[in-house]
């Protein structure tokens, strides 16, 4: 199994504020889209829970064929029919053990996680130009140094690339 992160991020390695994304990017929404759809994705219990809001308000469905939810809380249930709560990491990658590529797409403690055990093979990040005032940040990334594709565009007015590293 290949595990892959997938985040977007200001110039200062800046991903959230308030428990929020601090910009609307289109472009990288579909580019989150295209590469989860029909994988399994592990996530956060706030980065799911802010997901669902997003996709309730919208009426769609989300695109993984399953989400595993990293969460202490031992009642949580989500609230989607493709997602099933879990209690770590080694249990969400114990679930998907036998998917071909399999993302994390947040919050931050479980990119750090992963990234600090040494489990990643490949980031799919978005660097949006500015700085928006971050209050949580994308740990350091630094051992990813060869980049495999690099595209720059700009939607919503904000000016963005896309990058595939691997180590």
């Amino acid at each position: 199994m290949k595990l892959s992160i997938i985040a977007a991020m200001d110039k200062k390695r800046g991903i959230g504020k308030n428990n929020k994304i601090p910009w609307h990017l289109k472009d990288d929404l579909i580019r989150l889209k295209i590469l989860t759809k029909d994988h399994v994705v592990i996530l956060g219990r706030k980065t799911y829970d802010s997901m669902v809001w997003y996709y309730d308000r919208s009426g769609r469905l989300m695109p993984g064929k399953l989400y595993l939810v990293l969460t202490r809380d031992t009642s949580y249930k989500p609230t989607r029919e493709n997602a099933k709560a879990v209690c770590s990491l080694e249990e969400a990658l114990s679930s998907a053990k036998d998917e071909e590529e399999v993302y994390i797409n947040g919050g931050k403690h479980v990119f750090a996680e992963a990234l600090k055990k040494d489990l990643v093979d490949k980031l799919y990040l978005t660097i949006v130009e500015g700085d928006f005032d971050a209050d949580t940040f994308f740990p350091d990334y630094s051992q990813f140094k060869h980049k495999l594709s690099e595209q720059k565009g700009v939607s919503e007015g904000l000016a963005y690339t896309f990058l595939e590293l691997t180590k």
